[in-house]
């Protein structure tokens, strides 16, 4: 069979594909088709084009299928907010990170892609909350008080409830918070789960990021995780925007002499190290974990604590500017 009777596999597709063919060709055994997936979200254009190789290997004469997608290309950028592993205050710099980028004027979204642990809801006072769905299905994020929609698996489970999910199973979920209709943001501030596992490598594969911060303590043991999370970020081809030294020092609400104990400058040091920017401290304060704890990120107010993250989101703010200017003319 040659690329002019090529017509003739078009009855092997499945409907949805028929209805969005822009053009089948079938060339020495190599069967190539271009769909247009305009309006299909991630999870959606993954599953037709499963169904359409499967369709089409089962054709005669083909021997390979090569699948082609057209149609509108995302335009929001996605940062992803990462740790090497658990209890380094990488959700609470994420939620202040979008805070703080939407108090700059960038339209901002929040999602919690830690599945198995999320803590956006109570970060964001948004407990309880219930997400509605489109007519085409997709999730219509959740407003907070502070200017930033979001969505977390907190606000789709029963309070409390323990998520026991294969990976494919959070893989999908994944695909639903951040394929949700995000309106007219311009910017996701995705807060990872810690560690380097399934759910990391399906917004590797399916997602892009724009960027990378990595959050650390200042201590060697934060540090050496630190560290394999920027690997994996590195081997997805996902840019690492910079590092986050969090906990950086203790002041004494009573007599205000400053103490370290996690350390004091092994996250920048780090970061000089790999190459990569750092983009500024987190004090361990008593403060921030109070307004966290009570729904109201530090960010949103005034103060040291506020600027603390507002410099951070400066600095991720510039990078993204940078990224998004065309490159200067050769001569």
């Amino acid at each position: 069979m040659n690329s002019d009777s090529a017509g003739e596999l078009e009855r092997f597709l499945p409907d949805l594909a028929q209805a969005r063919l822009q053009s089948l060709r079938l060339v020495d055994g190599v069967a190539t088709i271009v769909l247009d997936v305009t309006g299909l979200d991630g999870l959606e254009r993954d599953r037709l084009e499963i169904a359409v190789k499967d369709a089409l290997r089962a054709a005669p004469g083909v021997a390979e299928v090569r699948v082609a997608m057209m149609g509108e290309k995302r335009t929001r950028s996605i940062i992803a907010v990462a740790s090497g592993k658990g209890g380094v205050g990488k959700s609470t710099l994420a939620a202040n990170l979008a805070v703080a980028l939407a108090r700059s004027g960038i339209r901002t979204g929040l999602v919690d892609a830690d599945i198995y642990g999320p803590s956006q809801a109570r970060l964001m006072s948004t407990e309880g909350e219930r997400p509605q769905a489109t007519s085409n299905k997709k999730l219509l994020p959740v407003a907070s008080q502070w200017g930033v929609p979001m969505l977390s698996m907190a606000h789709l489970v029963s309070p409390g409830q323990a998520i026991a999910w294969r990976g494919p199973m959070a893989g999908n979920a994944l695909s639903q918070l951040v394929d949700a209709d995000w309106g007219d943001a311009e910017l996701l501030v995705v807060d990872m789960p810690p560690g380097t596992g399934d759910v990391q490598l399906t917004m590797l594969q399916r997602f892009k990021p724009a960027g990378a911060v990595i959050v650390s303590t200042p201590q060697d043991l934060a540090l050496m995780d630190a560290t394999r999370a920027i690997s994996l970020f590195e081997q997805g081809n996902v840019p690492v925007i910079g590092v986050v030294e969090n906990m950086a020092g203790y002041a004494c609400p009573h007599c205000g002499e400053v103490s370290d104990p996690f350390g004091s400058g092994g996250a920048e040091a780090a970061a000089a190290q790999m190459g990569h920017a750092f983009l500024g401290r987190v004090p361990l304060d008593l403060e921030i974990r109070k307004a966290s704890d009570a729904g109201t990120p530090p960010a949103a107010g005034e103060g040291p604590q506020a600027e603390a993250f507002a410099a951070i989101a400066r600095r991720v703010a510039t990078w993204l500017a940078n990224q998004r200017q065309p490159s200067a003319a050769v001569a």
